[in-house]
């Protein structure tokens, strides 16, 4: 049976108190939450972390609610939150088709925003979600708070922009008029990471395109966006040569990795096929037609 490395523990009981021991312990600690994510690679000793920070008690961190023209995600709220959350889906239905097929409901209890994201894995579905509704993420530490764009916060394959003493303490949406979004998964069993996944976000003026987001996990995508996609559907009519075009340019654009899931070339066409797929939900749903 595989164990992780030994490893203190801390539990801490506010967000103030997590940056200083965070501070305190250095570069070798770690937050956790839900575990999901962090314990299989302790386990594996792809992670060996010399001090685990247990931040369950910061229920501060848990929360899903509308600021002004943002609608604002606590790091601590647990996948079956946003799942349960009407308001959320309503807002944002990429939201709750993302977290319908994430893992199990064992995982979706426990498992948090904010640990998804910050394992960073190319595969994770949230992380594509906020790529496509063009979020930011909240980092704060012991002098304060930034906002980071998902294209900066994503770094790289298991990297974001949080340091070593600092966490994500919220991720923030844009509330756009007019806009609806859609997610597409394909995956070897239920629960299991993507084989190729797809999220889109479109805003209409009638039936023109005034603002589109392309989200892509497990395709190679430079911070789990296609640009290219995005920036060729604006200014267009929402019909399906426009949604063609962005597919195409998103699997020219993506770089997946042939592994045990399947080959580059299946991966692209994936890619662009859901794609594909998911601009078709969410312009059926910007303009109502859709549930």
């Amino acid at each position: 049976m595989q164990v992780p490395a030994p490893v203190e523990y801390e539990r801490a009981s506010s967000v103030e108190d997590a940056l200083a021991l965070l501070e305190r312990h250095g570069p070798e600690s770690r937050l956790v939450a839900g575990g999901h994510s962090l314990l299989p690679m302790m386990k594996l000793r792809l992670a060996r972390p010399e001090v685990l920070i247990d931040i369950n008690d910061l229920k501060e961190l848990s929360y899903l609610r509308r600021e002004g023209a943002e609608f604002v995600i606590g790091a601590m709220t647990r996948h079956r939150d946003v799942l349960e959350s009407a308001e959320t889906g309503r807002l944002y239905p990429i939201l709750h088709d993302a977290e319908r097929v994430i893992a199990d409901p064992i995982v979706r209890n426990r498992g948090t925003v904010g640990g998804s994201i910050c394992q960073a894995d190319p595969s994770e579905d949230l992380s594509a979600v906020f790529a496509a509704l063009g979020a930011s993420a909240v980092i704060q530490s012991s002098s304060g708070k930034r906002v980071v764009a998902m294209d900066d916060f994503h770094r790289g394959p298991y990297a974001t922009d949080v340091g070593p003493a600092e966490m994500l303490v919220e991720v923030r949406i844009p509330i756009r008029p007019n806009s609806s979004s859609a997610y597409e998964k394909v995956e070897r069993r239920a629960g299991d990471w993507a084989i190729v996944a797809a999220g889109a976000s479109v805003s209409l003026d009638g039936d023109t395109i005034t603002h589109a987001g392309i989200g892509l996990a497990a395709a190679g995508a430079e911070h789990f966006r296609s640009a290219a996609a995005e920036d060729s559907l604006r200014g267009k009519p929402a019909n399906e040569e426009s949604f063609a075009e962005a597919a195409r340019l998103v699997s020219a654009n993506c770089n997946p990795v042939a592994d045990q899931r399947g080959p580059e070339d299946y991966k692209r066409h994936l890619a662009g096929e859901l794609t594909l797929r998911a601009l078709r939900r969410a312009a059926a749903r910007a303009r109502g037609q859709e549930g």
